[in-house]
C-alpha cells in the first residue's frame, strides 16, 4: 500500500511539473524589440492567462550563441538574417518556421546642438557609439554604412568608435552625453530622454534591417509556443509593432 501511495504521489508531482513546463514559453529576442515584445506578450497573456513567458533580451549574436550552448529557447527573434541562418545551419531551428515579420531603420542620435551632421561629417566627432559589429546587428549595419561612405577605417584608426554590448547600451551612451552620437534603430531613438535623431542613415548605405523569427527545435514541441508564434503575425501583434515604430509586411 505504501509503495502504491508513494507511486501515486510521484506520478502527481511529475504531472504537475510537466503541466507547469507546458505553460512556459522561453523567448530569445533581439534587444531592440524589448518594449514591443513586452507589450505583445501582455496582449497574448490577456487571452491566455495560463501562459508564462521567460524572455531573454540581448544582442542577436549573443542569443544565437546561448541557444547553441543549450540555453532554453522556444522562439528566436533576430535583428538580421545572419544569426538566424547560423542557427539553421546548426539545425537548432524548426525547418520552415523562419520568416521575416518586421523591419526597422538606422538613425544617428545625439545632442540637439549637433543638428548639421551627416554620414560624411562623422569624422568631426570625437566619440561615436555603436553596437559591436561582431555580435550586434545594429553595429553591423552602422559599419556597413560608414564603410560605404569611406569613414569607418579612419574613425577606427583614430579610436573614435565606442563599442556597446547591444543597441540599447549605445542609445544609453548617447542619452547620457557620454558620446557625441550613436547609431541606433529608429524604434530605440523614440525611447530616448535627452538624445534626438540627428539624421536618418540613407537606406542605400546598408542592407534593409529585417527581423526574422522562428520556432526552435524544442519550441516546435511546445503547443503554447506554437500558438504565440502564430500570434506574432496577428493584427493585434502587428498593431503593437507599428505603435513602437516597426514596419511590417
Amino acid at each position: 500500500m505504501k509503495v502504491k501511495m508513494l507511486f501515486a504521489v510521484l506520478l502527481f508531482q511529475i504531472c504537475t511539473l510537466v503541466g507547469a513546463q507546458a505553460r512556459i514559453v522561453h523567448l530569445s529576442v533581439a534587444a531592440s524589440m524589448t518594449d514591443a515584445f513586452n507589450a505583445i506578450t501582455a496582449g497574448f497573456t490577456a487571452q491566455h492567462p495560463e501562459a508564462e513567458f521567460q524572455p531573454n533580451f540581448a544582442s542577436s549574436g549573443s542569443l544565437a550563441k546561448q541557444i547553441e550552448q543549450g540555453a532554453p529557447a522556444d522562439i528566436y527573434v533576430s535583428a538580421n538574417p545572419k544569426w538566424m541562418k547560423y542557427l539553421l545551419e546548426k539545425q537548432l531551428i524548426e525547418p520552415g518556421t523562419d520568416r521575416v515579420f518586421a523591419y526597422n531603420k538606422l538613425v544617428f542620435v545625439g545632442e540637439k546642438k549637433a543638428t548639421d551632421l551627416s554620414m560624411q561629417s562623422l569624422a568631426t566627432l570625437d566619440r561615436i557609439a555603436l553596437g559591436s559589429p561582431q555580435n550586434v546587428p545594429a553595429g553591423q549595419y552602422a559599419r556597413q554604412a560608414m564603410e560605404h561612405v569611406g569613414v569607418y577605417t579612419t574613425l577606427e584608426q583614430e579610436k573614435k568608435l565606442v563599442m556597446a554590448k547591444d543597441v540599447r547600451q549605445a542609445l544609453l551612451y548617447a542619452d547620457r552625453g557620454e558620446v557625441d552620437g550613436a547609431f541606433v534603430y529608429r524604434t530605440d531613438a523614440l525611447l530616448a530622454t535627452n538624445a534626438i535623431i540627428l539624421f536618418t542613415v540613407p537606406d542605400t548605405l546598408y542592407d534593409r534591417v529585417s527581423y526574422p523569427m522562428a520556432l526552435t527545435i524544442t519550441g516546435a514541441q511546445n503547443a503554447l509556443a506554437k500558438e504565440f508564434y502564430a500570434y506574432l503575425t496577428s493584427p493585434e501583434a502587428i498593431a503593437i509593432l507599428n505603435k513602437y515604430g516597426f514596419e511590417s509586411n
